[in-house]
């Protein structure tokens, strides 16, 4: 593991994911992750569906990106292990795949060797670092990755808290400069499109939380893939994304998720 400093873990606010964690039913987490995990399901209950579903397109795009070749994956915004984790779907596909994990969560830290599990072909690592840092997070992925060959870059469930005030389009076009044609961008991110007065409570909670929450249009995330080759059926639904490339979350079908996901590519 590259770049990691000591670790540092500060419990007296929620973390996304450890709230994230919480929503899939996992350990690690605090009384404090819970409490707001709590809150947004006094809001709307189906929020765990949310989270599970947003895993599930996850698992989608990394298939299809390695059943489309792509052999190394850069993923930011990494969460807490929960298996099936991108290096496991990725090296199911291409046993030979090279995976960079990122998160600015130190927890994410203590479970990295969970991360590292992977393929005797392939190789996987874990860099802590903050997409407000790209040029940083590069640098380390480039001790692992090739970046004159396709990288997959992931940014799933991270964009929407990441403020236009934090720069989010800047930082995601600095990443993107970096990666030689043929590399993708994945990105999932909720949106207030479906369920705006539910939407408003929820960046009024998640701020009472100390976390900025960003909740974006389809325009608006389509507006991350401007500098690319949008990937069929472009900004959808993250349900309706390559469904037929996993398996449906039990409830996804009750009512909109209100979520949206697409994967585009560097020409």
């Amino acid at each position: 593991m590259t770049g990691q400093g000591p670790l540092k873990l500060d419990t007296s606010k929620p973390h996304p994911a450890r709230t994230y964690d919480w929503f899939l039913g996992g350990k690690d987490n605090y009384p404090v992750d819970e409490e707001l995990g709590r809150k947004m399901l006094a809001l709307d209950p189906r929020t765990p569906v949310m989270a599970k579903v947003n895993r599930a397109f996850m698992h989608r795009a990394t298939r299809w990106l390695a059943e489309n070749g792509i052999r190394q994956f850069l993923d930011i915004g990494t969460g807490i292990p929960t298996e099936p984790n991108l290096h496991q779907i990725a090296q199911q596909v291409a046993p030979d795949a090279r995976v960079v994990y990122c998160d600015n969560d130190p927890i994410v830290l203590a479970h990295a060797a969970a991360l590292l599990r992977g393929t005797p072909e392939g190789v996987t690592e874990y860099v802590q670092g903050d997409v407000r840092e790209p040029d940083a997070i590069v640098e380390r992925a480039k001790e692992v990755l090739d970046f004159n060959r396709p990288v997959a870059l992931s940014l799933v469930a991270l964009l929407h808290f990441v403020t236009d005030e934090d720069g989010a389009y800047d930082l995601v076009e600095r990443l993107l400069s970096q990666l030689p044609s043929g590399s993708c961008l994945t990105v999932s991110h909720a949106t207030a499109d479906f369920t705006p007065e539910k939407s408003k409570s929820a960046v009024e909670t998640y701020r009472a939380g100390g976390i900025n929450l960003a909740l974006r249009s389809r325009d608006e995330v389509g507006r991350f893939f401007q500098s690319l080759e949008l990937v069929d059926p472009g900004v959808s639904l993250v349900t309706d994304w390559h469904p037929e490339l996993g398996e449906p979350v039990p409830g996804q079908d009750d009512d909109v998720i209100p979520g949206y996901g697409a994967v585009g590519r560097k020409v």
